[in-house]
């Protein structure tokens, strides 16, 4: 599945990034929207970031807002957020405008102003630790060093989920900082648009905690790509 507007960030010229309006309405609240289920994307803000590998995470929850027909974004909590549903499920799809660093003030402020529990937190994060257009889901655990969870971690304690998109370990420790704030290149779009797509068509058994259905559909919609 091929997005428009994952092809259009190499456009010379790039004004405004998919899903990060600039004139986007500030939220006035939310009606008697109460969603069940926080998804955060990880990622930095603005045009020159928007096609990092750091941000697959921001990538992955446009391609679910655009499949399952999202609201507009609005700007909230410190970033954009949108509301909507997959399936049954009322999900409020997040992307921190706070930089990396600090994404866990933005999900901390949607989950007080929701009174929900980190439980009902899915962050969705690059993975150096595997190998690329690959995808894992786990609840808890460590940080290896990516700073966006280590914002979470200290916002919102470590008992979140997070779906993890690979984007491979370029093989030696001073090559990280330039891998994963690196672009991907055009050769990889496809494929990218195709773990994209397959994220979001499978993302209804994310909403009903079924990770391991998630894992293996999303893995052989990939198979069948190739």
């Amino acid at each position: 599945m091929a997005f428009r507007w994952l092809a259009s960030l190499f456009a010379p010229r790039r004004v405004e990034v998919h899903g990060q309006p600039a004139d986007a309405p500030v939220s006035d609240g939310w009606g008697d929207f109460a969603p069940v289920q926080i998804w955060v994307g990880l990622g930095n803000p603005g045009a020159k970031y928007a096609m990092h590998r750091h941000n697959v995470g921001f990538m992955a929850l446009d391609s679910i807002a655009e499949v399952h027909n999202f609201e507009p974004p609005k700007k909230a909590f410190s970033g954009w957020a949108q509301q909507g549903r997959i399936g049954r499920d009322r999900i409020l799809l997040l992307k921190p405008a706070t930089y990396m660093n600090n994404s866990g003030r933005a999900a901390r402020a949607a989950m007080d102003f929701f009174k929900l529990e980190p439980g009902a937190v899915t962050a969705f994060h690059d993975e150096l630790d595997l190998a690329p257009f690959k995808v894992k889901v786990k609840t808890g655990g460590g940080t290896a060093g990516h700073n966006g969870l280590r914002s979470l971690d200290a916002h919102i304690g470590n008992d979140f989920r997070r779906v993890r998109i690979g984007i491979g370990h370029p093989g030696h420790k001073d090559k990280v900082t330039g891998h994963v704030l690196g672009n991907y290149a055009k050769a990889e779009t496809d494929t990218l648009s195709d773990l994209l797509g397959a994220i979001a068509a499978e993302a209804e058994w994310l909403a009903q905690d079924d990770d391991a259905r998630f894992m293996s559909d999303v893995a052989r919609r990939m198979q069948d790509e190739d």
